[in-house]
């Protein structure tokens, strides 16, 4: 057998073939994967929650917006500061009914709620679907007519995707964050470069 003009042994022949079944599974791997980390992919990926074109969702028909509290509106642990508040002032008044979604304690929701309004849910176990569902109950909207914004894939995108909402992850507002998030953020580099090959970048 010649190739590239060369004769080609039984043994480099095995050889190609080896290669090119390894080639083959790991193209199949990959794209196993990709499929696999379909079901943490946001709807969008933006900036900031403070750069959302939020008049052109109200536009759209959506009426209800769920948010994530920590690395998402303020730096973790940090109470609403005069941005956020802003914010909501602005959303409220365009229309929205907001609720804010955290796997946080009572006191740290409560405290960041207050000056912001809105509905709150505490402990909310994302990624289980149960409190995003209570949440559109509290806004009176349903899984077409809300959006869920937040900073991370496995809590927060993942379980607005399994209640059927559309997504908008947003970069973590600032790197300190505790380990547990931490270690979480380096899987989330690994999903975020397949989302990002599919979406062209």
């Amino acid at each position: 057998v010649l190739l590239l003009g060369e004769r080609m042994t039984p043994r480099m022949l095995a050889g190609c073939g080896l290669l090119f079944i390894a080639v083959l599974l790991s193209e199949t791997k990959l794209s196993f994967l990709s499929k696999l980390f379909t079901a943490f992919y946001p709807d969008l990926y933006l900036d900031s929650a403070y750069d959302i074109d939020y008049e052109g969702f109200y536009r759209e028909g959506y009426r209800g917006l769920l948010f994530d509290i920590d690395n998402t509106l303020v730096r973790h642990g940090e109470p609403a500061d005069a941005r956020a508040i802003e914010l909501f002032e602005r959303l409220h008044g365009i229309g929205f009914e907001s609720c804010l979604l955290s796997n946080n304690k009572l006191e740290r929701v409560a405290t960041f709620h207050k000056p912001v309004g809105g509905y709150f849910i505490e402990n909310a176990h994302k990624p289980s679907t149960a409190n995003y569902i209570k949440a559109m109950e509290r806004m009176g909207t349903d899984a077409g007519t809300t959006l869920f914004i937040g900073d991370q894939l496995f809590t927060d995108i993942c379980g607005a995707k399994r209640a059927g909402i559309r997504s908008i992850l947003v970069r973590p507002i600032h790197p300190k964050e505790e380990i547990q998030i931490v270690l979480k953020r380096y899987l989330e580099k690994i999903v975020l470069h397949f989302y990002k090959e599919q979406e062209g970048e």
